[in-house]
């Protein structure tokens, strides 16, 4: 344990912090408390809904297991389920919903989370304060409520630690379960094409809310439009820059990047490469355009040219 009392690792911790609005209050508790005890926090504050899950699940994921910092991620929102399926969505990642000091000493003992997601609307910040210190001082593979609170026997300590080692490389092999979730839903899918937008086709996926698998062309334009809602997306393959002409800011996205565009934002897309991404929205599709395409690619030229 350290020497103040909050973590057996024998690195120091770094937590990186998100919430959406529901769960920012008790994340910015949380926040506090950590700092109280001198832990490393960055605090991505409050994003739209499980855009907190999705960016905390990213930067855990692209931090290194060699690295001289253990770095752990913190989300929350309503119910704390949304969030951390999002950051699970990235390799390396194993976050756990925790209601009780109990389910974080059972994610911690029997799945080595690195990510803790805690309920706004169910946990007072007292619990939450509670569960996040059982998290963090509970060694993997440790005694937990699961078994009784008992030494795990040999051979489950040894499934155990096979896990650590087994768990990153599910999908990367095999056939179904060499693809992500996202891709899947899509396998053997024919998509429709976008005729409105010359190169781009598009599949629902689900509706209220409503998720789609998109595919543009290389070489494929969005001239300016805006939506009456905002959407969430994660590049699947490709590359593409996005232009918010509202925020006056340019994204340039590739694989495993996320974006969240609020409604009434308007914005153009230039595609790159041949580019799949997985977007998601509240409401119904609709889509109002601000320029025409002949516009819009003089003005990327223009760009880019720069």
């Amino acid at each position: 344990m350290a020497a103040d009392g909050t973590a057996t690792t024998t690195r120091p911790v770094k937590i990186i912090a998100g919430a959406d609005d529901f769960g920012t209050p008790l994340k910015d508790a949380l926040v506090s408390h950590l700092r109280s005890r001198n832990i490393e926090v960055e605090d991505l504050g409050t994003s739209s809904y499980y855009s907190a899950g999705a960016e905390v699940g990213r930067l855990v994921s692209e931090s290194s297991s060699s690295s001289a910092v253990d770095v752990r991620g913190l989300v929350a929102c309503g119910t704390g389920a949304g969030v951390s399926i999002f950051a699970n969505k990235f390799p390396g990642v194993f976050a756990a919903t925790c209601l009780t000091p109990a389910d974080a000493i059972n994610a911690r003992s029997i799945n080595n989370s690195n990510v803790l997601a805690v309920s706004g609307k169910s946990t007072t910040p007292e619990s939450a304060i509670e569960i996040v210190e059982t998290w963090l001082k509970t060694p993997f593979k440790s005694p937990c409520p699961a078994n009784d609170n008992k030494p795990w026997p040999e051979e489950i300590q040894s499934f155990l630690d096979n896990s650590l080692k087994e768990m990153p490389e599910i999908g990367k092999t095999g056939t179904v379960q060499d693809t992500c979730a996202v891709c899947c839903l899509v396998k053997n899918r024919e998509l429709n094409p976008i005729d409105i937008i010359p190169g781009g086709s598009m599949k629902i996926l689900r509706e209220s809310p409503t998720s789609a698998f998109v595919r543009f062309k290389a070489g494929s334009v969005e001239p300016a439009h805006h939506h009456t809602f905002g959407h969430d997306l994660v590049v699947i393959e490709g590359k593409k820059s996005v232009w918010n002409l509202t925020k006056e800011e340019r994204y340039d996205l590739t694989v495993g990047d996320y974006l969240f565009t609020p409604a009434g934002d308007v914005h153009r897309v230039k595609y790159y490469e041949d580019t799949e991404f997985f977007i998601k929205w509240d409401g119904h599709w609709d889509m109002f355009f601000d320029e025409d395409l002949e516009t819009a690619k003089n003005a990327i030229e223009k760009e880019l040219a720069k």
